[in-house]
């Protein structure tokens, strides 16, 4: 098996973008998608048996009509924000104490 060697820049790449990453999930409350994102959601979840009660009929129907859809809200979890700022500090601090390469 071979041993992955990550570098001093990747740790600092990915420890910025989980950084930056958990602080837009911490000053954005909801992501609204757009209507194609929405159908594309709507057409993934829904199931190939036909729809047995009335509540979902509108959902199967919708996704095959071009009436507009009614945008989907996603709200991220408050935890999730701080916890992708803590991994990114931690990794962001990691590579800095690594040494340089080349020394």
């Amino acid at each position: 098996m071979r041993s992955v060697n990550i570098s001093r820049d990747t740790f600092m790449l990915l420890g910025l973008v989980l950084l930056l990453l958990g602080l837009q999930l911490r000053f954005v409350e909801t992501f609204v998608l757009n209507e194609n994102s929405t159908r594309f959601l709507v057409r993934r979840s829904a199931r190939a048996e036909p729809a047995t009660s009335l509540w979902k009929l509108p959902m199967s129907v919708a996704a095959d009509s071009p009436v507009p859809v009614s945008r989907k809200r996603i709200t991220p979890p408050r935890w999730l924000g701080y916890a992708l700022l803590s991994v990114g500090v931690v990794l962001v601090l990691h590579s800095l104490a690594m040494k340089r390469p080349g020394t």
